[in-house]
């Protein structure tokens, strides 16, 4: 059996360096085997350019792919991989042209696991947590009025004018300022067209309470029933949503009233003159520490009395061990490569895992990572 880790970037490099030191038989694929190697290039024994033709041609069946890729990377791989009997595992959403190859993962009985870095990824495991303990509960009822919500950020640990850096490309923060997001909000369904019409603040339930900027992120609606929430449920709130410093919507007005106007070609040549502007003025500088803060919380209520409620709150910053957002990332992917060869999870297309054992497993891991990380039940 072997494992192929494809992409070198960033956020791969402390999820890959455990699984050459764990696992043993690894090659490593990269556009760029001269990036690679100074990554791992140290414990590393098959460094290889990555070449669609070359990696298919050296996958077998039982073997593990691994795509750190960009997004649009994922379905071909993921097609190959089935075809050779092999596993597959992306810590990216699944794409619905990835969630249309579950029968064919089923039928040749691999694994494709998606959506198991940090957000998405350790959030799931927090919400299945969650829920699981819930149900568990003397105070569960589906009639209660349930309140989740799942707020994520990577953020600078030195907070600067900006209220934000940036660790590769303002590209993709960027775009998605463009993206509509859909999510509950007081028992209804909550469309926005951009991110700064539906800014909010949360204390997070840190040691010491922070207050930060939250707003809903992409589609939210789908994850209820991938979390357990039935259809006759009392929801009066579901968001999964982005976290920033708080002061950097002010910071970022300019930005929000200049993106409104871009169209077209030309929209697009100004995001990416924006984008090279913002990496030159607001990305890190060597060794400068990052900040990621991730809150996943369940509230049951009846007549606006708080029944069951617990957050998990976790704060990681980088340190010697490198970036909190590689770690965070990768380390999760590296648990979902054994998962997979193990059987841990069934056959098809699937996310981080349900089952309670396996989420408690990672968690622990997961806890290793942070320089903080805690449930906090509201009600104690």
């Amino acid at each position: 059996m072997t494992i192929h880790w494809c992409g070198t970037g960033l956020s791969s490099i402390p999820g890959l360096r455990h699984l050459i030191e764990t696992e043993g038989d690894v090659v490593v694929w990269n556009r760029s085997v001269d990036k690679a190697k100074a990554a791992v290039g140290d414990i590393a024994k098959d460094i290889r350019a990555f070449d669609m033709a070359a990696l298919a041609e050296a996958t077998k069946k039982g073997d593990v792919v691994i795509s750190m890729l960009p997004a649009d990377m994922h379905v071909p791989l993921a097609t190959m991989a089935i075809a050779a009997g092999a596993h597959f595992v992306s810590s990216s959403y699944i794409a619905p042209e990835m969630r249309a190859l579950d029968e064919a993962a089923r039928k040749a009985g691999v694994r494709v696991i998606n959506e198991v870095g940090l957000d998405p990824g350790i959030d799931h495991l927090m919400a299945h947590a969650l829920m699981h303990d819930y149900r568990n509960s003397a105070a569960f009822d589906p009639q209660n009025a349930h309140d989740f919500i799942s707020y994520c950020g990577g953020i600078p640990k030195i907070p600067n004018p900006f209220r934000y850096k940036f660790s590769w490309s303002p590209l993709g923060v960027l775009k998605a300022l463009r993206s509509p997001s859909r999510s509950i909000a007081d028992g209804k369904e909550l469309n926005v067209s951009r991110p700064w019409d539906a800014i909010s603040h949360y204390t997070a339930p840190l040691e010491t309470p922070e207050e930060f900027e939250v707003y809903p992120n992409r589609d939210s609606l789908p994850f209820m029933a991938e979390y357990g929430f039935e259809a006759d449920w009392n929801v009066q709130r579901f968001v999964r949503g982005t976290l920033r410093l708080d002061g950097w919507s002010k910071a970022w007005a300019p930005v929000f009233r200049e993106i409104e106007t871009l169209e077209g070609a030309a929209g697009d040549a100004r995001l990416r003159e924006m984008s090279d502007q913002f990496w030159r003025e607001n990305s890190y500088e060597a060794d400068e520490p990052d900040r990621v803060v991730l809150c996943v919380s369940l509230k049951a209520e009846v007549a606006g009395t708080a029944r069951w409620h617990k957050t998990y709150v976790m704060d990681a910053w980088g340190d010697a061990r490198g970036t909190a957002m590689a770690r965070l990332v990768s380390t999760p992917v590296a648990l979902a490569v054994k998962a997979a060869i193990t059987g841990a999870v069934p056959a098809g297309v699937s996310a981080a895992p349900h089952d309670i054992g396996l989420v408690r497993d990672w968690m622990e891991v997961v806890g290793t990572l942070a320089q903080s990380l805690s449930v906090v039940d509201h009600l104690a």
